[in-house]
């Protein structure tokens, strides 16, 4: 058989890999993905869209039980596990259809199987009955993405100590669990768990969970926990666990080394994202790596040392997140069809966590911009003085934002609540914008909302708060 050309083979299907291709594609360009499992990668089937769908159910639920505050009577509900998950992979399927018609649109070809760069302008393609098949494109984009890290004193056998795949698709929901790591993989699904009824122990190592977050967010989502019934041991770690019996023991260790023992029938390590970066093809091509081997070393456009051969997403540094990964994708290929674009700031990437109440942020935690030597003004507005959260049932958080009190430069903004997720893009556009405090204070937001606390904390920032 022929030998088929492209001008782009990009492998990888995922939020950094579909967007390149489709981007490229509507640049003229003839576009190949190269995929084994199931297009749109882990984020559409196995992350950010099925984990949202879990976490919806998680929240009506949550709705119904306190359906009474709302002068509501609902008696009697209960949790249908499996039709939770159920709903979750359909939702799933669903948007993994929607990029085949998406590549279809674009007239680009799909290349089932494992991809590996196999020299200058090549890459091989393994299907499932092992046979392979060579093309050969002018540029390769290495969008492999990651999975779950793993810990030596927690193996991962997918029974009694699983990672977040196996967290979505249980067959039965655990009366007991343990969840390693506190970022937004095991905050969410911590919220999900104790939600519909299963007791969750949270282990940290970190001071505080959700330990990326500003201090003050970090301390406020804890505290909510807490009273959610979330029990969260901070400053510890598991030393082992042990599976032998019907149920998992859990042996933690604090900082101050004080050991104790939690039983659990299921133990989720969320500790953290590894790169897949084995039998891609980064021997066989000399690509470069940083020290630790970890990830691929690429210039601004994400132009590897290797001529013609390009890496986004997770495998290159940066935050290991899917609207990262795509923005990589876009400047790449806009790169590579010499449009000029402008390099991702990587200061100005918000970071959402989808439990409830739900965390964002951009920029400078306020730690961060003193140590960075910035004179700062620091406003703070919370929604219990928000009549659109009051009348919600959703005023527990706040909005923090961050200022240079030189120039007015907006440095960061932290937000604990409801919808928050939603509203951190307001932030992002005027950093971008190089949009001012007083600026904010004097574009007039609509009444009642919950983006109203963007503009009071602003003001607060500056003594001219109204509602405070």
């Amino acid at each position: 058989m022929a030998e088929k050309s492209y001008d782009l083979i990009v492998i990888g299907s995922g939020p950094g890999g579909y967007v390149a291709a489709i981007r490229a594609a509507q640049l003229d360009m003839k576009v190949a993905v190269v995929e084994k499992a199931e297009l749109g990668g882990v984020c559409l089937n196995w992350g950010c869209i099925p984990t949202k769908a879990l976490l919806k159910s998680a929240q009506v639920f949550e709705y119904i039980k306190h359906a009474s505050d709302y002068g509501i009577s609902v008696k009697d509900a209960e949790v249908d596990f499996g039709g939770m998950v159920k709903r979750s992979r359909n939702t799933a399927g669903k948007m993994s259809k929607g990029i085949q018609f998406l590549f279809r649109k674009n007239k680009i070809d799909t290349l089932v199987g494992h991809g590996k760069i196999a020299g200058k302008g090549k890459v091989e393609v393994k299907g499932e009955d092992g046979k392979s098949q060579t093309y050969s494109a002018k540029h390769i984009i290495l969008a492999t993405g990651g999975h779950a890290r793993e810990l030596p004193s927690i193996p991962i056998d997918g029974e009694k100590i699983i990672e977040y795949r196996k967290a979505m698709v249980m067959d039965e929901q655990p009366k007991k669990m343990v969840v390693v790591g506190s970022g937004a993989i095991g905050c969410e699904f911590a919220y999900f768990y104790n939600t519909i009824g299963t007791e969750v122990t949270i282990v940290e190592y970190l001071p505080n969970i959700i330990p990326l977050e500003d201090e003050e967010v970090s301390k406020q989502l804890e505290k909510i926990y807490k009273k959610k019934g979330i029990k969260i041991m901070t400053n510890s770690e598991v030393t082992s666990v042990d599976t032998k019996g019907k149920s998992c023991k859990v042996k933690v260790k604090s900082k101050d080394g004080k050991e104790s023992t939690i039983e659990c029938d299921v133990v989720l390590s969320a500790v953290g994202v590894a790169t897949n970066l084995k039998n891609v093809g980064v021997e066989t091509v000399g690509l470069k790596l940083n020290d630790r081997k970890t990830h691929v070393e690429v210039d601004d456009f994400y132009r590897t040392n290797v001529e013609g051969v390009y890496a986004i997403g997770d495998i290159v540094k940066g935050p290991a997140l899917a609207h990262v990964a795509s923005a990589e994708g876009i400047t790449c290929v806009e790169a590579i069809a010499g449009m000029n674009p402008e390099p991702l700031d990587y200061n100005n990437l918000p970071g959402c966590t989808y439990c409830w109440p739900e965390v964002a942020s951009v920029g400078y935690t306020e730690k961060a911009a003193k140590e960075a030597g910035y004179d700062i003004r620091v406003g703070k507005f919370p929604f219990s003085a928000s009549g659109k959260a009051s009348a919600a049932g959703a005023n527990e958080g706040f909005v923090k934002v961050i200022f240079d009190k030189k120039y007015g430069e907006w440095l960061g903004a932290h937000m604990i609540g409801a919808n928050v997720t939603e509203m951190i893009a307001e932030v992002v556009a005027a950093r971008k914008l190089e949009t001012t405090g007083h600026e904010i204070i004097k574009s007039v937001h609509p009444h009642p909302t919950m983006s109203e606390a963007v503009m009071e904390a602003a003001a607060a920032a500056y003594e001219e708060v109204i509602h405070l």
